[in-house]
């Protein structure tokens, strides 16, 4: 299926383009989510018409995304966890745990912007944690995992 992309897609295209996909993939997520559009005529026609306005969304948001990454580049989080003597969690931090920490810190982030790149976190320690705000702007953030005795 063609689909016009309302929005820069990570190795998909930038807003504007026409690509093909997968009926699947554009059916069940990049229409649903707003992302893309069917490519006929008469959509190609309205979003010629409507271009500018969304070039100006689009900068928006990665102006809103940049500004965010500039406060989170380089912070330290700090989660506690309950802890085995080992220094083995009980448990594990998940990206749903970052996000949560982060969101109460005041940062609007969800928990697929999270990547943890070994998986959830298993043990005490310090760990490098990206966080992807846009499809341009990734920041790198430090979890430090401090385990509670039992």
């Amino acid at each position: 299926m063609q689909v016009i992309l309302l929005e820069k897609v990570v190795n998909l295209g930038n807003l504007g383009e026409v690509v093909r996909v997968r009926d699947g993939y554009a059916r069940n997520y990049l229409i649903p989510q707003k992302i893309a559009r069917r490519a006929t005529e008469a959509a190609l026609k309205e979003f010629e018409a409507r271009r500018a306005e969304l070039e100006k969304i689009q900068a928006e948001k990665l102006a809103a995304a940049q500004a965010t990454g500039e406060k989170l580049n380089g912070r330290t989080l700090k989660i506690s966890q309950k802890a085995g003597v080992d220094g083995r969690l009980f448990g594990s931090v998940t990206s749903m745990d970052i996000a949560a920490a982060l969101v109460a810190e005041g940062f609007e982030v969800q928990k697929s912007q999270v990547r943890l790149p070994d998986g959830a976190l298993k043990a005490v320690g310090e760990f490098p944690v990206q966080v992807i705000l846009h499809a341009d702007v990734a920041v790198e953030i430090l979890v430090a995992v401090q385990g509670e005795m039992v």
